[in-house]
């Protein structure tokens, strides 16, 4: 071949890798790895107790709110009926100091106000008529024509009478504020003590109750129990888990993608996960891309591929079939913007 000849071919070849170049686009799709993954949820009572019955066994489907347990109640029950009764004897207590007073109790302290006034004028009565004779006794005395043992026994009449109307005095004065306490009724303070102990009453039974309704376990979510963590007999502490719901519905699978192909992929584009099984693959949606860089996990296989930096991406897909295991491999085919 002369130099002539070698020199076309090379500057033909250069042409054409200058065009193969220019024609070249950039890829539409990306191919990741990933592994499935789904809500866990270990299902636990608030309240402690003997578990009397476990509805539901490993590898069972439950819908979100099915009962799956029952512990003893025996205890929150009897304490339930004790603070009903406390209630009821609370909310009697308030009836009474609203209704006030007796008919039968008013006119009873009305009599006594007035048998006490009668018994103080009776006693000032008697004062007078005493403060008299000691007066006229005096006088006697005085122009020698009476003697001085009538006149000190006069004056000794005339100290017992003040003393009884000092007593019947006060005998009168307690008598009437009995009756104004009685017509004014209970004081507003003793009312409200008494609303006050109604009220935790009315709390204590409402915790009572609560406490009986959240001794039935209850799926918090639908999915397939996986793990059984408690046996029926057994005693269990309060927030104790006794199964593990997993929900495979709405599974999803985090996928890893190098950081030049990031700013290609949108939230809430498509997505089609493919299983080793084959076939056309589950469609899916790009649901979260992670706002920060990392390594490749420890996971991938070689080297090279740990020391790409690269952004995880949350592919999540309908898996109401079932298809999709958690901890399953899968591959996710993104397209790109």
């Amino acid at each position: 071949m002369s130099k002539q000849t070698l020199s076309l071919a090379l500057a033909l070849a250069a042409a054409l890798a200058a065009a193969a170049c220019r024609n070249h686009e950039p890829a539409t799709s990306v191919r990741a790895s990933g592994t499935v993954e789904a809500t866990e949820v270990q299902v636990a009572a608030l309240v402690g107790g003997r578990l009397l019955e476990l509805k539901v066994a490993e590898g069972d489907r439950v819908e979100a709110g099915q009962p799956i347990a029952l512990l003893d109640t025996a205890d929150a029950r009897l304490a339930l009926q004790r603070a009903r009764a406390e209630r009821a004897q609370a909310d009697a207590q308030l009836r009474l100091l609203l209704a006030g007073a007796r008919p039968e109790d008013l006119r009873q302290a009305e009599a006594q106000v007035r048998a006490a006034e009668a018994e103080t004028a009776g006693a000032r009565e008697d004062l007078a008529g005493a403060e008299a004779d000691l007066q006229r006794f005096e006088t006697l005395l005085k122009n020698d024509s009476g003697s001085r043992k009538q006149r000190d026994d006069s004056a000794t009449r005339v100290e017992v009478a003040r003393a009884r109307v000092g007593a019947a005095a006060e005998r009168s004065r307690a008598a009437s504020e009995a009756l104004a306490r009685l017509r004014k009724g209970a004081r507003s303070q003793e009312i409200d003590a008494a609303r006050a102990r109604l009220d935790a009453g009315d709390a204590q039974i409402a915790t009572l109750e609560k406490s009986i309704a959240d001794a039935t376990i209850t799926a918090p979510v639908a999915g397939i129990v996986t793990q059984k963590l408690a046996d029926v007999g057994e005693i269990l502490a309060p927030r104790v888990p006794v199964v593990t719901v997993v929900d495979l519905d709405h599974a999803w699978a985090n996928i890893y993608i190098d950081e030049p192909l990031v700013p290609r992929v949108r939230l809430g584009q498509a997505a089609t996960l493919h299983t080793d099984a084959g076939g056309a693959g589950i469609k899916g949606t790009v649901t979260f891309v992670s706002p920060r860089a990392e390594f490749t996990p420890r996971n991938v296989q070689t080297a090279e591929e740990r020391s790409k930096l690269v952004y995880r991406i949350k592919v999540s897909v309908d898996n109401r079939e079932g298809v999709l295991k958690q901890g399953m491999p899968v591959e996710a085919e993104v397209p790109l913007g």
